[in-house]
């Protein structure tokens, strides 16, 4: 059966302005090795969130890579993409472990997969359009960043466990990015864990018993989520979960719209083919253990700076991530990373996930001189960063859930009052 891609030139070079199209490739050792990078690029990121939230790294690994080849399939080889394990989940999980264990948090991941899933096939019906309707700029930049601020409080709870390898941890981060160009520099969150370590270890933190038992060679450590219907209290930790599905949507139109500019605009009409296929990998890792997975801004950063968008170097990322992940020693080793290294990089990246809302406020130039926008953004941030809380029944609204509550309902009240009495 002949492969999808055809060779880009003579498969070796890329002229100063070319670009590899996703339908092509370059040559087989040079698309590996872009693979390869891909694999580094997400690595770092994705990594943190199971050892953030204590879920196993080989399954979130294992769940990543299936989900990336899944996404190839899906979109048809025409949007390259790496999906990676979402900061956006961190919160709930950590509400959802704390209540009810991990089986929860699964269940919690599942819905939220199921969700974005149904909201794909919509889309291919329908269009995007009422997605920015009912998440304009600066409802979707509020909801990305309370939800970021809103973990403050557990980067401060891991930065206490080991001050000093926290701040030698956030120094690397910092000085990474300012240091170093291209690759290494984009790496910046990467780098830093490893110079944490590497002090952490100077220190004496580090424990090896569990990797030294660990085998070379096995299944990743899956777990089924626990049933909503035999444990009805499940439901309640639904609220928590819901507004990632906003940031998922935000995160994937974001993902294509970036994509297209740099290739070709028809990649717009894979939008609900998308969601949905990111639906089905979250849905897919929650029900076996996994972290829910996003369309990953650090691959895009490495397509940016290298011009090749092959899907091909996807695949070969994706296949990479699984081999990684029938290690359970690799996945052992990873999770062998202290608190003072965790305190240190969270206290940078929950930051840049709030920078982030800010970054989508700005690039739609939203106004905030109109009551609507300023009234907009600052009750949710307030609610999340707070962690506003609200009982109804069994269900516990967080702030997460307010927050975005809020923003969309401030909004679009404010919107409907102000244009029929003429405030707007």
């Amino acid at each position: 059966m002949a492969l999808p891609w055809k060779l880009h030139g003579d498969g070796k070079n890329v002229g100063a302005l070319e670009v590899v199209q996703p339908g092509e490739r370059l040559s087989w050792p040079r698309t590996i090795g872009f693979g390869a990078q891909h694999v580094v690029a997400m690595f770092g990121a994705t990594f943190l969130v199971p050892v953030l939230t204590g879920f196993p790294p080989s399954a979130t690994l294992f769940f990543s890579g299936v989900g990336t080849l899944l996404f190839l399939l899906i979109t048809g080889n025409r949007l390259p993409s790496y999906l990676g394990s979402s900061f956006a989940f961190i919160a709930p999980i950590m509400v959802a472990v704390q209540a009810q264990g991990m089986g929860s948090a699964l269940f919690g991941i599942f819905l939220v997969g199921l969700l974005l899933a149904i909201i794909g096939l919509i889309v291919r019906v329908t269009g995007s359009g009422w997605i920015d309707a009912l998440m304009p700029p600066v409802v979707s930049g509020a909801i990305v960043a309370l939800i970021g601020l809103n973990l403050a409080p557990a980067a401060l709870n891991n930065y206490n466990k080991g001050p000093l390898t926290a701040l030698i941890t956030l120094a690397a981060v910092i000085l990474t990015t300012v240091l170093f160009r291209g690759m290494l520099g984009r790496l910046s969150i990467f780098v830093g864990v490893v110079v944490g370590y590497i002090a952490a270890a100077f220190q004496g933190q580090l424990d090896f018993s569990k990797v030294e038992k660990a085998d070379w060679i096995g299944l990743p450590a899956f777990q089924i989520m626990d049933n909503p219907f035999q444990n009805p209290a499940l439901w309640a930790i639904l609220p928590a979960f819901i507004p990632v599905v906003l940031v998922l949507i935000a995160e994937n139109v974001g993902h294509i719209r970036g994509v297209a500019q740099m290739t070709d605009p028809s990649v717009n009409k894979v939008t609900g083919r998308a969601l949905f296929a990111d639906g089905l990998a979250t849905l897919l890792a929650g029900f076996g253990g996994g972290s829910g997975t996003t369309t990953y801004g650090e691959n895009i950063g490495v397509m940016a700076a290298t011009r090749v968008y092959s899907t091909a170097a996807y695949w070969v990322a994706g296949l990479f991530a699984i081999l990684l992940s029938l290690s359970p020693k690799f996945g052992e080793l990873i999770a062998t990373v202290p608190a003072g290294v965790l305190g240190g990089v969270t206290t940078a990246l929950y930051g840049l996930i709030g920078i982030i809302g800010v970054k989508i406020w700005l690039d739609n130039r939203v106004d905030f001189s109109k009551p609507k926008n300023q009234f907009t953004a600052a009750t949710a941030l307030i609610v999340g960063i707070a962690n506003f809380s609200f009982t109804a029944g069994s269900l516990v609204f967080n702030g997460i859930a307010l927050g975005t509550i809020a923003a969309i309902v401030i909004y679009h009240v404010m919107n409907a009052i102000g244009r029929v009495r003429g405030t707007d």
